[in-house]
């Protein structure tokens, strides 16, 4: 056989070998990807798709309403408590079908249902009550006009043993109720306040017995929600503070729960608005007291800004509430918050101690005999040389009263930390806080206020 002239044409299998092998593997590569697996990774299962079913169309809604009304209006109890299940789930989140069944005349049936002796009807026909007034101000006047609010309270008389669950229903509804101006009146004489009350004394009596976690929270949420609703209206906080007992309830169930002092103190923020209102809270023994001792020891801003708003009324309006606050130790609860308290509750705290320091100006006044125009009262800050009268001994001696009151404070602060941060007390001498205080007080010119 001749010998090829030119080498660079033979055949090489070596060269065909690795063609092939390169042209496999890519092969075999592209199979596996288009299969969903790999070499090094498990099949991969896409999730199953859920298909939702359709959502009827108006004319599918309409039908079912009619329905609705059809069955509500048969007379028969199955039938009935049928269509208050169907109102209960089509008004649950659909804000069209609410205001429909308002206007065909739902509502009426629905109310006439709590005067039956059937238990599950009661619950059916109150939970369709009150996913109908859900956003719709229209259908809680209606609910009122055709007598829910006291058929309601027909279900929860003491006479009757009542279940749970048609309790807490019942308050779910006087809270979406009540959230409506004009209903406010209605359900505040209806004796529903009464109710409210005498509810949640009863599950933070039991929890407070039992030292047990089993209070039914959302239900006590909603009790506390529904009363501050109520106590917007000033008359509602008339029959509030004249039920026996109420103010002092209130005040000894803060301090636990945060949720619930919240409440608690947006209740009293209402109350403390009237007249008769503070004269309750300030009747109350060592109601003061308690409210510094929040001030000082919540860790929660939120209260720490309610109390604030509370005491900053009080002493607002009233001289003698102010001589109570500063006997119960407000002053050295104010200093500390208006460092380390929030924006809100700086501004409260500095506002309240504006007020005592003016009033504490006024009585320096009276008692020296000083006319109108001549109130003394605590600088902002600093003044100079040229602002001091050669005729002003009174003023020396007034600053020298703010400055030992300062110092006082400073110090009960301190002592306070201390305490809070659970050191020994022989830890930091009382010489040392006292110095602590004096070099303060001799490098600061003027106070946070």
């Amino acid at each position: 056989m001749a010998q090829c002239s030119n080498p660079n044409k033979m055949p090489n299998p070596q060269q065909n070998f690795t063609l092939w092998s390169s042209c496999r593997r890519k092969l075999i590569a592209t199979m596996r990807c288009s299969c969903g697996i790999s070499r090094h990774n498990k099949p991969i299962n896409s999730p199953p798709v859920i298909k939702l079913p359709p959502e009827p169309s108006s004319e599918e809604k309409n039908v079912m309403m009619k329905e609705t009304m059809t069955r509500l209006q048969s007379g028969e109890n199955d039938v009935v408590l049928r269509g208050a299940k169907d109102v209960r789930e089509l008004a649950k989140t659909d804000s069209e079908a609410r205001m429909n069944f308002g206007l065909i005349g739902v509502i009426p049936l629905l109310v006439a249902m709590l005067d039956c002796e059937d238990v599950d009807s009661h619950i059916e026909a109150l939970y369709a009550l009150l996913n109908l007034g859900i956003g719709n101000d229209m259908n809680k006047s209606a609910i009122v006009e055709a007598g829910g609010v006291h058929k309601m309270l027909d279900l929860v008389t003491p006479q009757k043993e009542c279940l749970p669950d048609v309790t807490a229903a019942v308050i779910a509804n006087f809270l979406g109720l009540s959230a409506f101006d004009s209903n406010k009146v209605v359900i505040g004489s209806s004796g529903a306040v009464s109710f409210l009350i005498q509810t949640l004394r009863g599950l933070i009596k039991a929890e407070t017995e039992t030292k047990t976690d089993n209070m039914d929270s959302q239900v006590v949420q909603d009790c506390l929600r529904a009363l501050y609703n109520l106590s917007i209206l000033a008359t509602n906080v008339l029959r509030m503070i004249q039920i026996d007992g109420f103010v002092q309830f209130l005040l000894s169930a803060i301090g636990g729960d945060v949720e619930i002092s919240e409440r608690i103190l947006l209740i009293l923020s209402n109350i403390v608005s009237t007249p008769e209102g503070r004269r309750a809270v300030s009747a109350v023994h060592d109601a003061f007291t308690i409210l510094v001792d929040i001030l000082s020891w919540m860790d929660s801003p939120n209260c720490q800004e309610k109390v604030a708003y509370i005491l900053m009324v009080m002493a607002y309006k009233s001289s003698e509430d102010q001589q109570a606050m500063i006997e119960a130790g407000i002053k050295s609860s104010l200093l500390e918050l208006t460092l380390l308290g929030s924006t809100l509750a700086q501004k409260r705290s500095s506002r309240i101690l504006e007020i005592l320091r003016a009033d504490k100006g006024k009585q320096v006044s009276e008692n020296t005999g000083g006319g109108a125009g001549t109130t003394l009262s605590a600088p902002l800050c600093g003044s100079g040389d040229n602002a001091e009268s050669p005729d002003s001994s009174s003023g020396f001696s007034n600053r020298n009263a703010v400055k030992h009151l300062v110092e006082q404070s400073l110090l009960s602060n301190m002592r306070k930390i201390v305490k809070r941060a659970n050191l020994r007390q022989d830890f930091v001498s009382l010489e040392h806080l006292k110095s602590s205080v004096t070099l303060h007080n001799s490098s600061s010119k003027s106070l946070p206020f």
